[in-house]
């Protein structure tokens, strides 16, 4: 019994519900979640759906061509162990989440491994057995570091990067090998306070919340898809310090939930937006 899911992206139109679930229907499978969602405002019809029986992909995803508008994107997704390599600098807080929900089977993921520009994190690595690959950029141009993680990654042929509190921008030529598939956790509630030193920005301006926001990176700092958000109460009396210290449990919270929904294949990029089932 095979299980996958079935990621459905077209131009609205009437009956694509029966459409779809016709089809499937008619190739023996079962649905046991289905999930949909139109925006009106752009004429575009999103779906999710869980199936399981015996999938012959191709001939499925043919059937489906032959049914939906022309402008569409459909695609099939295997449920199971999703790879990721991780990336960090040296805060653990986020890294510390992941491989504990990950060894214990909290989050369906392997992480192959951990790629840090500094080695402070490698003991953390080691504890759980992972490969902490150390790629210094002290002495090196950009691009020159992002080829070194580049050929380190593509040893592991995975599904997602995860950037854990990895505090350097990634060039557009680094974005461009891994569309809508590197996750970062920005410790603010994004749009507001992008870039450096989000928590004294907050401190600053006097907020009353503070918050984390994962989202796929792009070319654009701090505003590529948002996947998850969360926010704490705050007041006056907390310092920039403070307020980064209460920042870390969102940011890891935000960043493991945010992972969980990607790798369930329940979040749908468009443009610069998500669908989230």
């Amino acid at each position: 019994m095979q299980q996958k899911v079935l990621i459905t992206d077209c131009v609205d139109a009437p009956g694509l519900i029966t459409k779809i679930t016709g089809v499937c229907y008619a190739h023996g499978l079962n649905i046991t979640k289905n999930s949909e969602f139109v925006d009106h405002a752009q004429g575009r019809f999103f779906m999710r759906t869980q199936l399981e029986g015996k999938i012959d992909d191709g001939q499925l995803l043919a059937d489906l061509d032959g049914v939906l508008p022309a402008q569409r994107h459909i695609k099939l997704v295997a449920a199971g162990t999703k790879r990721i390599v991780v990336m960090v600098t040296k805060e653990a807080h986020c890294l510390g989440d992941l491989l504990m929900k990950a060894y214990y089977g909290a989050l369906d993921v392997e992480i192959a491994a951990i790629i840090g520009n500094y080695d402070t994190l490698k003991p953390l690595a080691d504890k759980f057995d992972i490969p902490f690959y150390t790629v210094s950029h002290e002495g090196l141009s950009r691009h020159e570091h992002e080829q070194q993680m580049l050929e380190i990654i593509a040893k592991y042929q995975v599904d997602y990067l995860v950037l854990a509190k990895y505090m350097r921008v990634l060039t557009p030529e680094f974005v461009a090998q891994y569309p809508n598939t590197i996750i970062n956790i920005h410790h603010s509630f994004l749009p507001a306070f992008i870039g450096a030193s989000p928590y004294r920005q907050a401190w600053e301006r006097g907020v009353k919340i503070i918050g984390a926001t994962a989202h796929f990176v792009n070319n654009c700092l701090d505003e590529g898809p948002i996947i998850k958000q969360d926010v704490i109460h705050v007041d006056h009396s907390y310092s920039a310090e403070e307020l980064a210290k209460c920042g870390r449990d969102v940011e890891k919270s935000v960043l493991s939930k945010a992972l969980q929904l990607v790798l369930q294949e329940a979040v749908i990029v468009y443009g610069n937006k998500t669908v989230v089932f």
